[in-house]
């Protein structure tokens, strides 16, 4: 270890993504991670509770996003709609990240255990869109169907998002889900 460098739960999540790139999910560890971010092994625990929550570090940050979106949005909006702002919203904080969101989608997508982690943080994020949704009123079934719709339409829009090489942006991708969701009706 050298002298303090800034960062260094940043440097934790790159080099976390590097290594899971390289040598794969489970033939890294939090102190192959922690070294090549320059930190100890200790540092790597305060921040963190598993070498899994380097790639789910900003999934409440996005929640909380999504949330105050919902609440914030218009009031005539429909239920789908406002559910889909906030989506739009939470997205936007992935627009300057998109490198590291496609390399993390693609070891998440190499890894059942993570694929399933995966799936309880989209659950996580469809209970509080529908939360936020109850929040301004809007009763059950309603609520829960337009926070699953709104989910599947993120579901779907992130997916064309890092696939592409030159995508649109993370909010036209959902513009375009949720208009061929609307076309099933």
């Amino acid at each position: 270890m050298g002298r303090w460098e800034p960062d260094a739960r940043g440097r934790m999540m790159r080099a976390a993504v590097e290594l899971f790139g390289e040598r794969g999910f489970e033939q890294t560890t939090a102190g192959d991670i922690a070294e090549r971010a320059g930190v100890t092994e200790r540092t790597f625990f305060r921040h963190f509770a598993d070498k899994r929550e380097v790639l789910f570090d900003g999934a409440k940050t996005l929640e909380r996003t999504a949330c105050e979106a919902i609440l914030a949005a218009p009031a005539d909006l429909s239920p789908l709609d406002a559910a889909l702002a906030g989506i739009v919203a939470g997205g936007g904080l992935l627009g300057e990240i998109r490198e590291h969101s496609v390399r993390r989608s693609r070891i998440i997508a190499a890894n059942p255990s993570l694929q399933e982690r995966e799936l309880l943080k989209l659950a996580a994020m469809t209970d509080t869109t529908a939360e936020a949704l109850r929040a301004r009123g809007i009763g059950e079934p309603a609520a829960s169907l337009a926070a699953h719709s709104a989910m599947t339409v993120f579901h779907i829009a992130f997916a064309r998002w890092v696939s592409a090489d030159e995508p649109p942006s993370f909010a036209v991708c959902v513009a375009d889900a949720a208009a061929a969701l609307r076309a099933l009706l």
